[in-house]
This record gives C-alpha cells, structure tokens and sequence, in this order.
C-alpha cells in the first residue's frame, strides 16, 4: 500500500473517479469480450452439431451430376426428409459421398433403351434436367425391378456417371444415404433450390 507524507499527496476526488472508471472500464472490456468469445464458441458448436446431424454441407467432386451441380460447388443436404422419385441424394459408396439422382424407388420396374432413354413403369420418364441422355457403363438386365428399401440412382451425365446401372455399385440402400440435396450455397452468385425438375 502506498505511503502518502502530507495531504498535498493524497489523489483528488476528481483523480480518484478517474481511477474508479478506468478499473470500471478495464473489468467490462474483460467481460464483454469473455461473454463474446463464448457466444462465438456456442453458435460455433451449434453450427458443427447443425451441419454433421442436420444439415450436412458437401463440396461436390468430379462431373457425374453436370449439367445440375458441377465440381467445386457446394451444396446443403437435409437429413430429416424422405428422398423421393427426381430428388438429388448425397449417399456413401467406397468411403466417398456422392450425389445421385433418385430414378426409382421400391417396387418400380426400370427399362433403359439402347440410346439411354428411361421407361419407368413402362412411361417415358421426362428428363429435364439432363444435356442428352446415353446408356454410359451398364451391365444389368433389363427390365430390373427395385427391391424393397432401395433406390435406383443415376447422374446426370450419363455418358460418365458410375450409378445403378452397374451390378457392381447397385441400388442404394437407406443406411447409405446421407440426404437430400436441397440447395446449393456456393458459388454465391449461383444458389438455387435443387429438386426434381432441376
């Protein structure tokens, strides 16, 4: 503690307060950046948590979905919705996630021509979506019918994609599928809402 020899040594009230607030200040600075750095902790946690069991983001490789989403682009899936004929899945296949499109579901019958195109339930399907439409790799027989709790996947460049149409990758099942692919967010100048007719 500090020695005062005289009353002309001791601080003025004026100098006293001026000490008080800056101890003040110093203690409220500590807090507001403490309460800040732990509230960027938690939304930071809630995020991770969000995206790994909600909300899983997926930065897309190679060019087997083109023309819908292309490598290098990053999209949101939705793991609580039921994926459905026309909608992108993200799934596991060889410790890798790729996007699909759903063809068919349990119970339906697919036919391909020898030009690629898709007879679902004996109709045509409409294909929007894609450039052209190619038989690419494919050494199932035709007509193959969807067994329960799978789905008939395919890309959207058919000439390159590696999907259903081969024995060796098959129909997915439900415990290899991540989600639905709802939304692509990156690049920032492109999102657009992904789903059947895109």
């Amino acid at each position: 503690m500090r020695k005062f020899d005289s009353l002309s040594d001791l601080p003025t009230a004026a100098q006293l307060r001026r000490l008080l607030n800056r101890k003040r200040y110093k203690k409220m600075f500590a807090a507001t950046l403490w309460n800040t750095a732990r509230s960027v902790m938690v939304a930071g946690a809630a995020a991770v948590l969000i995206s790994a069991l909600l909300l899983p983001v997926i930065r897309v490789t190679g060019t087997s979905m083109e023309p819908t989403v292309s490598g290098g682009q990053i999209v949101l899936c939705n793991k609580m919705q039921d994926a459905k004929r026309g909608d992108i899945i993200a799934l596991y296949y060889n410790k890798k996630i790729l996007l699909k499109r759903v063809i068919a579901v349990a119970g339906d019958v697919i036919e391909l021509d020898s030009s690629g195109n898709v007879l679902l339930n004996g109709e045509a399907l409409s294909e929007p979506y894609l450039k052209a439409a190619a038989l690419g790799e494919c050494d199932i027989e035709f007509p193959y019918t969807v067994k329960e709790n799978r789905w008939f996947v395919m890309g959207d460049n058919r000439a390159v994609s590696v999907d259903s149409r081969v024995s060796a990758f098959g129909c997915v099942s439900d415990e290899n599928i991540l989600g639905v692919v709802r939304l692509r967010i990156y690049p920032f100048d492109q999102p657009h809402l992904l789903g059947e007719s895109s």
